[in-house]
């Protein structure tokens, strides 16, 4: 079973069906470790290629955004821990707004630019549409993260994001979990959440490319929304494929951009954090 993951607010998730743990370092400096059974949807549909990696993705979200909470609740000192609570409701609003605000962004604003362009007859044919669509989605999505990348509590964040890495490289080359060896593996993983969100913004050039470009714009809009879980579910397959034949040359063509594009969203972690990392997956081993 792969190891999956996620960097937290100073710490780390890790996840081992079905248990999942984060463990996030305190303000005090001790290591708080929450380890706990998760029950998915998605363990139902492990057989059914492209509808598992759409109800996987759903429940990694949920997972996620759980363990993220969990992080920040951590972090606070004592005076704001009494003042906040669990809430599912305010996790369900904070999933569905992120949500509503990535497709503004990231598919909407794209389109609008595409479909400016060819209302001034900038572009006239089919690709050029969909490649300065697929340009700006990627564009924005890159700025973003160059920029947040440079601020204290993002670039702690992505040192997280390293040290998770490092150590499941570690557990999964069969070397013994020790900060040392851990710091021999790279911070890169085919499996990361990055490589898979640009596996999305490169396949929906290709596939939209098959939506005609005289409809309308929110026509064009509802069928990029209707299209997306299947998008979804072949970049899962994907990087799926590029992990499981990581020496294969067009896997590794495919995975290629991903990796390189990591290396700004993961950063080289510290023995603490690594050390934080070890503890998050021993705890699901």
């Amino acid at each position: 079973m792969a190891i999956g993951g996620q960097a937290v607010i100073n710490g780390v998730m890790m996840y081992n069906k079905p248990y999942m743990a984060v463990a996030v370092r305190s303000p005090k400096g001790n290591v708080i470790i929450k380890r706990e059974k998760i029950k998915t949807v998605s363990k139902n549909f492990e057989n059914i290629i492209i509808l598992r990696g759409i109800i996987g993705l759903i429940d990694m979200l949920i997972i996620g955004t759980k363990s993220l909470n969990f992080s920040a609740y951590c972090s606070m000192d004592e005076k704001d821990k009494k003042k906040t609570k669990e809430n599912n409701f305010g996790i369900a609003i904070t999933i569905i707004i992120s949500l509503v605000l990535a497709l503004f962004i990231f598919k909407f604003i794209p389109l609008a630019i595409a479909q400016l362009l060819l209302s001034y007859k900038i572009i006239g044919s089919s690709s050029a549409f969909n490649i300065i669509e697929g340009a700006v989605k990627i564009a924005i999505f890159g700025s973003y993260v160059y920029l947040i990348s440079f601020m204290q509590d993002v670039f702690v964040l992505f040192q997280y994001h390293g040290a998770e890495h490092k150590t499941v490289n570690c557990y999964e080359s069969g070397m013994k979990l020790t900060v040392n060896n851990v710091k021999k593996h790279t911070t890169l993983n085919e499996r990361c959440g990055t490589s898979f969100i640009l596996m999305v913004l490169l396949l929906s050039v290709i596939i939209y490319s098959f939506i005609p470009t005289q409809l309308g714009l929110l026509v064009k809009y509802s069928y990029r929304l209707l299209l997306l879980p299947l998008i979804t579910g072949i970049a899962y397959e994907l990087i799926k494929l590029s992990a499981k034949y990581k020496e294969n040359l067009l896997f590794k063509t495919i995975i290629y951009p991903g990796l390189m594009f990591q290396k700004i969203t993961t950063k080289e972690p510290s023995n603490k954090q690594i050390d934080v990392a070890i503890k998050a997956l021993t705890s699901v081993l």
